[in-house]
């Protein structure tokens, strides 16, 4: 079956706003599985191997069933933008329900920070991942990859308990979410410099690669592709990229 063309999909957002008609949803969650794919990808760039793709996008149909339910064609919101944040937040939230990361890579994260820590302490200076692979028996690959899982884990994990705080002391107060506070704005500015600033320090593949991924907003697989590479070496430079600036910002 193809894909519905423009004036197609118009009469199935017609009849779905009318009548829910089971046909025209079928035809609009066709049209729109391409973003669940597109943030499956993203978001599992971070993810440990053990994780299944096919999961992911079990929980990023879920978001796109549920954007469709709810979305307010009225607002001033194209359905695509809303459907992101719905498919992407349904992919969270699914990962935080569920101990995705294994216990053997929780362990090695915790060596290897034992270990930089050390190295650290003993040269007096910020260490590579290399001295950190070479003294751990281990690659460079599977230092970057461990770390960044980790990282992401973190991340998750501080995010959940932000908005378990603010339910729980923000109750009765009603944040006006298109203004920005002056600390945040300051903050935003102070860290957007500081990243600007690391990045430089990167090759110019690396610089290349999250530039493409991060703000041209292509796949691993179409770098590749414009960069003569494999999508598994995209993979590799994109994790070792991160895992570089995770240690020169935290310095």
């Amino acid at each position: 079956m193809s894909q519905p063309s423009t004036v197609d999909e118009q009469q199935y957002w017609k009849l779905w706003e009318k009548s829910r008609d089971s046909h025209a949803g079928d035809m609009l969650v066709k049209r729109y599985l391409p973003l669940v794919s597109y943030h499956v990808q993203r978001i599992a760039v971070s993810l440990p191997k053990n994780v299944s793709r096919d999961d992911l996008k079990s929980l990023g149909l879920m978001g796109l069933l549920d954007a469709l339910q709810k979305f307010d064609p009225t607002r001033d919101l194209k359905f695509d933008t809303y459907a992101s944040f719905r498919v992407r937040g349904a992919i969270i939230d699914g990962l935080r329900k569920e101990d995705w990361l294994p216990r053997s890579t929780r362990e090695r994260a915790k060596k290897i920070e034992a270990k930089i820590e050390q190295l650290e302490q003993r040269l007096l200076r910020r260490v590579t991942f290399e001295e950190i692979a070479e003294e751990l028996n281990l690659t460079s690959y599977d230092v970057c990859q461990t770390m960044n899982e980790h990282f992401f884990a973190n991340v998750l994990s501080i995010d959940e308990h932000l908005q378990d705080d603010e339910n729980d002391q923000h109750s009765y107060t009603i944040r006006d979410e298109k203004q920005m506070l002056p600390e945040d704005r300051l903050l935003k500015v102070e860290a957007l410099n500081d990243l600007e600033r690391v990045i430089e320090k990167l090759s110019e593949k690396e610089q290349l690669v999250l530039s493409l991924f991060y703000h041209e907003e292509l796949t691993l697989t179409e770098i590749g592709e414009v960069m003569s590479l494999s999508t598994s070496r995209i993979s590799q430079i994109h994790s070792k990229a991160i895992f570089k600036l995770r240690n020169l910002l935290s310095s």
